[in-house]
């Protein structure tokens, strides 16, 4: 996983979630600190704050000469090289090689700033520990690299690294068993689900992972979740705007299926064993809206949208339990504008929305049924149900949530919607 941090801004908070996320399934990650050509935080400040706000070691392995006006390239601590930045161009200079950082050489690319540079990364070497490509693949070490992605300036730099150092694939645990990538049987599971990647033709992919074994084109496979068996005759594999139909496929490729909403995220699919693997998680949403239909005309229309949209994973909807009112919900006010433009330019329908001031919504589950069934009578009017139809709790504020974890202690509250 890489992530990307504005130099400027610091860690968002939809970073923060991201390495939950990360955390959670062990996932090794690299961060690239972004817009390094525009005015910046004090490069070590920007480092601290990763640790503090990701819960994560860093460890650079590229440093920056100065930022905003007068950037003038990364050393690449990697391999030992400098690359000079050139805001007027998108290509990549020659880089340039060093067997030292104390080499003369570098006095007369940089000037004054290679003593600076020098001081630097002695700071560097003392207060970060060297890279370990163990704690690396288990997620406990992140190396950091700087650069400019409008100018595709420092990039490359990441990527030749990240060939180097990322992971082959690894075994990953189902509800049944942990799952090898050498076993010979395939296995796999949707990660993620685009609709409308062709809007000419409202095609709608889904992407599967490969954990283990080969598979094959025209063969049939199971879904388990539908516990029916499928044959695909259009795997597609992705790089960039291209695409291509491919026979086979391994342990760790990403192909897309044509679907006709036989997927969800986190569906698995075998060649007849009974597993599961676990989705993506999503967590709770911090904004709540109703959504109205704008055009009585279009109803069906945006019926469509909205459950394709959702089943993306771009937001989350639920149905209030007291007047059967669609609630989106996100975790920023951007995805708000982006579910309009979509179902506006890909479905021909228009919404409108309506605010509603909510803290947390909260999945819930309990052994002790009748505790259940009481707490949801005597909430009934903030209670919803997911689109897989599970029991949510609307909390309107942090103290009404507490409260009613005190008072149904047999109830337990979940975050996430992954349980």
């Amino acid at each position: 996983m890489i992530i990307v941090i504005d130099a400027a801004k610091g860690v968002e908070p939809q970073t923060e979630k991201l390495m939950n996320v990360c955390r959670m399934r062990k996932t090794p990650v690299i961060v690239f600190i972004n817009k390094m050509d525009r005015p910046s935080n004090d490069t070590f400040d920007l480092l601290d704050d990763i640790e503090k706000q990701l819960l994560i070691k860093v460890r650079p392995l590229s440093w920056p000469i100065n930022n905003g006006p007068d950037f003038k390239g990364v050393y690449n601590i990697f391999d030992q090289s400098l690359s000079l930045f050139n805001p007027n161009i998108t290509e990549i200079e020659e880089v340039i090689q060093f067997k030292d950082v104390n080499d003369p050489e570098l006095d007369r690319y940089i000037g004054k700033d290679a003593d600076t540079l020098r001081e630097e990364l002695e700071m560097v070497e003392g207060v970060y520990p060297e890279f370990d490509i163990n704690s690396y693949l288990a997620g406990n070490l992140a190396p950091v690299f700087f650069g400019s992605a409008l100018y595709n300036f420092g990039v490359q730099e990441l990527l030749n690294s990240f060939v180097k150092i990322a992971p082959s694939p690894r075994p990953k645990m189902s509800e049944e068993r942990l799952v090898n990538p050498d076993e010979e049987s395939f296995t796999g599971f949707v990660f993620k689900i685009h609709a409308n990647i062709d809007p000419n033709h409202r095609s709608r992919i889904a992407f599967v992972k490969i954990c283990s074994g080969r598979f094959e084109r025209n063969k049939n496979y199971r879904h388990i979740r539908l516990e029916k068996t499928f044959k695909y005759s259009s795997p597609t594999a992705f790089m960039a705007d291209k695409k291509e139909v491919i026979d086979e496929a391994f342990p760790g490729d990403i192909i897309g299926i044509p679907d006709t909403g036989n997927f969800v995220i986190g569906d698995t699919v075998t060649e007849g064993e009974i597993l599961h693997y676990k989705g993506i998680p999503s967590f709770s949403p911090e904004i709540f809206r109703y959504i109205e239909n704008a055009d009585p005309m279009k109803s069906k229309q945006l019926a469509k949208g909205i459950d394709q949209l959702m089943d993306e994973g771009v937001a989350q909807l639920f149905t209030s339990s007291l007047n059967g009112r669609k609630i989106i919900g996100t975790v920023g006010a951007l995805q708000f504008e982006v579910i309009e433009y979509r179902l506006e330019h890909e479905y021909s329908a228009k919404c409108r929305w309506e605010t509603l001031p909510l803290y947390k919504a909260c999945w819930i589950e309990s052994e002790d049924q009748t505790m259940l069934d009481d707490f949801k009578k005597r909430k009934y009017n903030k209670m919803a149900t997911d689109k897989q139809g599970r029991d949510v709790f609307l909390a309107d504020s942090g103290f009404i949530l507490d409260m009613a974890q005190r008072d149904f202690p047999k109830i337990k509250f979940h975050f996430t919607s992954e349980f």
